[in-house]
């Protein structure tokens, strides 16, 4: 991805979160320790469903590459953010800027449609038992994954396309603490009301049709549930679906208000603080939302550290 010939601009400042000096090594510590608990936390919840075989189906497969697109995507934006809490300027090239945006485009994208097969998911266990084996057979999971990806990557071309047809000049300084779409259409000196619409249909289409996926699925899962007689049915599906409506409440309503608002609605500086929260709380929160109440993976952790265990024994004796 090579710079605009017409483009005087071959490196990029990001600005950060914050231009006050004092908060410069808390905030380090804060976002260094997110960072942390977000790959431990995913990384844990990968190994522990590709380790144990009764979470071989496909809530559970979804769950996995939920965790791989959360550390993916976090892992495109943190360390490069960790950078600017200490040093004087956080330079990134033109290269390294579209590459970051291109990455982010295409996990928070896949993220979104993610969650929608996520909620099929539990559509089909909840609405259709009977038929779950062959309604999520192994050929419907893999179509559902490569429709995931597939997403992503378009998300991220149009997106990345976008940016790239922009023309910047003399000034370099983006207003984030990363390469986003927003700041760098503020920056460019021929950005238009025709970039501003490629944005908001890209996004539009990303979180219309994954809302429009999960509403319907939890739809026809509520009136399911309601026709439920005993309380103890009610309770296990409710408790079922709980984590995860938690976890689409959390992405789809601050993505939602950072990117569909315009911004004379909301300052970038404002929008900074959304995106702060749907590309580092919402990954991090993620394993934990899914695990703490999740009876499955917490048999998988204790199996999985009885295994250690003994073999650590072993290997003493």
């Amino acid at each position: 991805m090579a710079a605009d010939n017409t483009s005087s601009v071959t490196e990029f400042i990001l600005a950060g979160l914050t231009n006050q000096p004092g908060l410069q090594l808390p905030l380090f510590f804060l976002f260094l320790g997110f960072y942390v608990v977000t790959v431990v936390g995913n990384l844990v919840l990968i190994t522990l469903i590709g380790l144990n075989s009764h979470l071989h189906i496909p809530m559970y497969l979804f769950l996995f590459n939920l965790s791989f697109i959360d550390f993916s995507y976090s892992s495109a934006i943190i360390p490069k953010m960790l950078v600017s809490f200490v040093s004087k300027k956080n330079i990134i090239s033109y290269t390294g800027c579209m590459t970051q945006l291109f990455f982010c485009g295409l996990f928070v994208v896949s993220e979104s449609f993610i969650l929608s097969a996520m909620a099929y998911d539990r559509y089909v266990a909840i609405c259709k038992p009977l038929m779950y084996t062959v309604t999520m057979s192994p050929q419907v999971c893999l179509f559902l994954l490569l429709g995931v990806y597939g997403m992503g990557i378009w998300g991220a071309i149009a997106h990345t396309s976008n940016i790239l047809s922009l023309i910047f000049c003399a000034d370099n300084l983006v207003n984030h603490y990363m390469c986003d779409i927003l700041p760098l259409l503020e920056l460019s000196c021929n950005s238009s009301y025709m970039n501003l619409l490629v944005l908001f249909i890209a996004t539009a289409i990303t979180i219309g049709v994954s809302i429009v996926t999960i509403f319907l699925s939890y739809g026809f899962i509520l009136s399911s549930i309601f026709h439920i007689s005993s309380t103890e049915g009610r309770s296990k599906a409710f408790s079922t679906c709980s984590s995860h409506i938690l976890a689409v409440s959390l992405f789809f309503g601050s993505g939602t208000f950072a990117y569909l608002k315009p911004p004379s609605i909301i300052p970038l500086d404002q929008g900074k603080v959304c995106t702060l929260f749907y590309t580092i709380v919402v990954p991090m929160l993620n394993p934990l939302i899914y695990s703490l109440r999740n009876k499955d993976v917490k048999l998988a952790m204790k199996r999985t550290f009885g295994r250690i265990t003994c073999s650590r024994k072993n290997w003493k004796l």
